[in-house]
């Protein structure tokens, strides 16, 4: 691909670009930031590196000129800031779409047939958010969580059974937060189900840890994750590029699959050179139905929210 842009310099920005450079997926990635010089900054710190992990991606950074991202491929969104505290969550969601609006609508001016990734947060509504500011198929405006929560998931399933999380296959759906629907059926650790190896209780305190897994980490840092989001992010592009065809969790528009409509959600979808290529249909039980449903109103609710502030009217 001749170019990447990742809009925002922030630790997950940041590390976003990071990982694209060194999987040397582009001529070209751009880093783009209103704060004075640190977008040219770390962007210079990363082609730095460049020498010592062996990649070519050329990593140049912008302070506000989209100029420079013309012609891109891929435009991964980061921007927005987070919940500060006494900060209502309508607030938040006013600032942050406000601020996704504004970089969706800047970017495609210069790169019109370009590919969207949000990992801003409240990730689902901002995906909505992009998906009105960019006016193209929504099958190439998503967002990235399920990746990141499976990631989590994996992680701490292989330290309750001590073993390689790369044995570990797994998949998550729904909201991400406290409404995500984990799918202990659809998780197995090289071929065997994961109930077969934890009980009940063991699976049940995993995915608690995963809805939550978020907020852990905001306590210990006092800040959110980067490098789990940069990874996640790093790899969906690489599916892209690469037209692998990965199955992925992934923040995609519904139209009738699994009965729900008009809605961003975190479902399996085959990820390549199109950007989602195909929602992909489980099959689902009565209780996980019921919980991808109730997820399906939550997000529902926020992107009301959204409506209401008549952005994008």
């Amino acid at each position: 691909m001749n170019k990447i842009t990742v809009v925002g310099a922030g630790n997950v920005g940041a590390t976003c670009a990071n990982v694209i450079a060194h999987k040397d997926l582009a001529k070209e990635l751009v880093l783009v930031d209103v704060k004075e010089g640190l977008a040219e900054g770390k962007a210079l710190d990363i082609w730095q590196t460049s020498s010592i992990h062996n990649f070519n991606t050329r990593v140049i950074g912008s302070t506000n000129n989209y100029l420079k991202t013309k012609g891109s491929g891929i435009i991964v969104i980061t921007s927005g800031i987070p919940r500060k505290p006494g900060m209502s969550r309508d607030d938040l969601i006013k600032t942050n779409a406000t601020i996704v609006k504004e970089v969706t609508e800047k970017a495609i001016k210069y790169s019109p047939d370009a590919i969207i990734i949000v990992v801003s947060n409240p990730l689902d509504v901002m995906t909505y958010a992009a998906f009105l500011a960019a006016n193209k198929n929504p099958h190439k405006v998503f967002g990235m969580a399920g990746i990141l929560d499976t990631g989590r998931y994996k992680a701490f399933i292989a330290d309750a059974l001590e073993v390689s999380p790369n044995d570990i296959h797994a998949m998550l759906m729904g909201g991400h937060g406290d409404t995500m629907v984990p799918l202990p059926r659809y998780t197995s650790v090289s071929g065997i189900p994961v109930t077969e190896l934890l009980n009940h209780d063991e699976i049940e305190k995993i995915v608690d840890r995963t809805r939550k897994g978020g907020g852990e980490l905001v306590n210990l840092m006092g800040t959110s994750a980067w490098y789990a989001p940069g990874a996640a992010v790093g790899q969906m592009v690489e599916a892209i590029v690469d037209d692998q065809n990965r199955i992925f969790p992934v923040c995609a528009y519904l139209n009738g699959e699994y009965g729900l409509k008009k809605i961003y959600l975190g479902v399996p979808v085959k990820l390549g050179r199109n950007g989602v290529e195909e929602v992909i249909e489980i099959s689902l039980n009565e209780e996980e139905r019921k919980l991808l449903t109730t997820s399906a109103e939550s997000v529902k609710k926020v992107m009301k929210v959204l409506d209401d502030l008549k952005l994008f009217d």
